[in-house]
């Protein structure tokens, strides 16, 4: 099975009166990319955050939104009225013709004047916060495993279809080797006194440079390749990535020795559904 670098979990629970929320979201990463924004009730624990997540979520994009809201009116709010006077008083030395309740408008603003009495993060309270964030991402992963599976389903889909356009383009190889033959000896015919036996030689030359068996074994083997890799091994993201340019390579050599209308346009199809397979294998973990 495997998991989409795409995902989001949201969980929310109450404590004493504290009502705290966990949103993680995620795009597809080369590399675990983690943006946090936290309380600062809880900076104390955001190394330990960042851990559980980087061990959980292994690559991706991702935003980690952490909040905090007190539901309950509490009374430990402090007005520092000397600061707030002091302030006042320096923003009346520096501008002295406004009123004064401009001045008390804007000391207000200013650091510290007001704030509230922030209570040390309990033992209990942080293991809050850890069910709460184990909530979340257990979410998180649901929607990657909901994802994975869509997303497994589409590429398997689009390797069947290069499969079955490898397979067609067996009814033309003969048809293209016998025109080849044919084109020789048509120009062989504008010459006089040519060596047919150096002629051959030559012709058996070009037809095994126009060969394309080997390619058509290797191209069937990374295919075959792919699906394994995708159905049973785990964070299997890059080495598809891997496999989808083996591929690719497979299906351009084969084009280049093509030598026929025909092979060509089911090569080109095998490009159109590679590239929608190198797409989504971007977004897989």
């Amino acid at each position: 099975m495997i998991l989409s670098m795409t995902g989001f979990g949201r969980a929310e629970g109450v404590f004493e009166g504290k009502k705290v929320t966990v949103e993680i979201k995620s795009l597809n990463s080369k590399s675990m990319d983690l943006s946090m924004r936290v309380p600062m009730r809880y900076k104390e624990k955001e190394f330990d955050i960042r851990k559980i997540l980087n061990d959980q979520i292994i690559r991706g994009k991702v935003d980690c939104y952490i909040n905090s809201e007190t539901l309950e009116e509490r009374g430990d709010v402090r007005l520092s009225k000397s600061l707030l006077v002091a302030y006042m008083q320096e923003l009346k030395s520096v501008a002295s013709d406004g009123p004064d309740f401009e001045y008390l408008k804007m000391a207000v603003r200013m650091p510290e004047v007001i704030s509230s009495k922030s209570e040390d993060l309990t033992p209990q309270e942080w293991l809050f916060l850890q069910q709460i964030l184990s909530e979340a991402l257990a979410a998180f992963q649901s929607f990657r495993a909901e994802e994975g599976r869509i997303l497994g389903e589409e590429l398997k889909s689009n390797i069947n279809y290069i499969k079955q356009f490898l397979a067609q383009v067996e009814p033309f190889e003969s048809v293209r080797l016998e025109a080849v033959k044919q084109r020789y000896q048509a120009t062989l015919k504008e010459f006089e006194n040519v060596d047919q036996t150096r002629f051959y030689q030559e012709l058996a030359y070009y037809t095994e440079k126009l060969d394309v068996a080997e390619e058509k074994v290797r191209l069937a083997q990374h295919l075959t390749y792919y699906v394994e890799v995708l159905e049973k091994e785990q964070y299997n993201g890059k080495k598809l990535g891997f496999i989808a340019q083996e591929i690719g390579r497979e299906i351009n050599t084969l084009g280049s020795k093509a030598n026929h209308a025909e092979i060509q346009k089911l090569v080109v199809k095998m490009k159109d559904h590679l590239e929608k397979i190198k797409e989504q294998t971007l977004n897989v973990l």
